[in-house]
């Protein structure tokens, strides 16, 4: 198996959740072995989607250098890591990416307009050797080792439309579009005021994300999948651990889990070699992993 880019160029214009102001980007090819890399178009400046490079995780997940930062990556990182995408430039002419319909839908058509491509280099992955684990109370998020790709996640809400959730995915590209995919981001009627206090939450709407007030969803077309809130939070983590620079084989769990929290994973996850091995897909024997992205 190959290393993967965008076969064209595509592009698109949305707002951005926390500045409310309009975004034009674009999705390009990249050569092999340059892995994710963000481009403001407005400052002239790139940005490698590294862990090394997160500059924040308070609200979303912030990369940045000592110039600029580029936040709310979550999104279009985590559909880049369904479609298997090892090498691509993403151009933005903001400090933000674009929000669009609050979930990662929109990433993965624009994803399908373009096309896939594999590259001549091999494609490298991520194989974990030991459960690696960061805990805060009775938050925590993890990594164990596993013969597939796997991810878990379970909250718990104190608020009727909520509550306990837990979701599991045995990860294809199939079941990332069908299951994961669609579920927006989610946020309290009671904190939209205290956050645009703060210069943030400008640009939410109902149009991109599920809203709730003390009692119920107020969006008028309601949830698109029951637990959509724990799907979502499993689409954040996915774009989250992206950041490890290729796919990986293993078990992420977590239970209210945070930006915060899957940050800290993955630097506690490299901080130690002996966690995990990389190797070629081509060494692998289980050919499992190569039709998970077919």
């Amino acid at each position: 198996m190959k290393q993967r880019t965008l076969k064209k160029k595509v592009e698109g214009v949305g707002v951005g959740l926390h500045k409310g102001e309009p975004i034009h980007f674009s999705l390009n090819p990249l050569g092999a072995n340059s892995g994710i890399v963000f481009y403001r178009s407005d400052t002239n400046t790139y940005i490698e989607a590294k862990p090394e490079n997160v500059r924040d995780t308070q609200m979303a997940t912030v990369i940045g250098n000592n110039e600029e930062s580029i936040s709310t990556i979550e999104h279009l990182l985590s559909a880049t890591y369904a479609y298997g995408i090892d090498n691509i430039l993403i151009k933005i002419d903001a400090p933000e990416a674009p929000v669009l319909d609050g979930s990662a839908a929109s990433f993965c058509m624009m994803f399908n307009e373009s096309g896939i491509i594999e590259q001549e280099a091999n494609k490298r992955i991520m194989i974990l050797k030991k459960e690696v684990e960061i805990r805060e109370g009775n938050k925590f998020a993890k990594i164990s080792p596993s013969a597939n790709s796997e991810f878990t996640f379970s909250i718990d809400f104190n608020h009727p439309s909520i509550g306990f959730q837990k979701f599991h995915l045995d990860f294809t590209k199939e079941r990332y579009i069908e299951q994961i995919a669609r579920a927006r981001t989610f946020g309290f009627l009671k904190d939209f005021q205290m956050l645009r206090n703060r210069n943030l939450a400008l640009g939410a709407s109902l149009d991109n994300a599920v809203v709730l007030d003390e009692k119920k969803v107020i969006n008028s077309d309601g949830l698109r999948f029951s637990n959509e809130f724990v799907r979502h939070k499993l689409l954040d983590a996915i774009g989250d651990l992206s950041l490890l620079g290729m796919e990986y084989l293993g078990h992420y769990s977590s239970h209210a889990g945070s930006h915060d929290l899957n940050h800290k994973l993955t630097l506690e996850i490299l901080k130690d070699p002996a966690n995990y091995m990389i190797s070629d897909v081509e060494h692998i024997k289980d050919k499992t992993f190569a039709k998970a992205y077919a």
